[in-house]
């Protein structure tokens, strides 16, 4: 089992910026597939970025491709979305996911643990 907890959300304003921190316990973070996924009201959940175990891959959804990077460090189990340029269509909640499998996939049924969410708000 692996759990999962994120922190950094918040208010900010249009064009700011914003990091999220995923947060893991139980089991090393490395074995894992992290993803970051954002739910905005009355939407369907959606990954915005995924990151392989090593870090060497990763992949985008292209409405944050150029603002967001997500980057890990297994050494503290930790995996990062830092947010840049954020427009109020970003404003959701964002959840980090762990896949056990070896697969770089965005696809939400693939993922095993979730965190609790945090709250993204941003004001125009």
């Amino acid at each position: 089992q692996v759990q999962l907890v994120e922190s950094g959300g918040g208010l900010v304003q249009a064009g700011g910026s914003l990091r999220l921190s995923c947060a893991a316990s139980g089991r090393t973070l490395s074995n894992y597939i992290v993803g970051w996924f954002r739910q905005a009201p009355g939407k369907e959940r959606e990954c915005v970025a995924v990151i392989s175990g090593s870090g060497s891959i990763t992949r985008y959804v292209e409405s944050v491709k150029g603002r967001f990077t997500i980057s890990r460090d297994n050494a503290k189990s930790t995996v990062a979305l830092q947010m840049n340029s954020l427009k109020p269509e970003d404003t959701a909640v964002y959840y980090c996911a762990a896949d056990r499998s070896f697969a770089v996939t965005m696809t939400e049924s693939n993922y095993d643990y979730w965190g609790q969410g945090s709250q993204i708000t941003v004001s125009s």
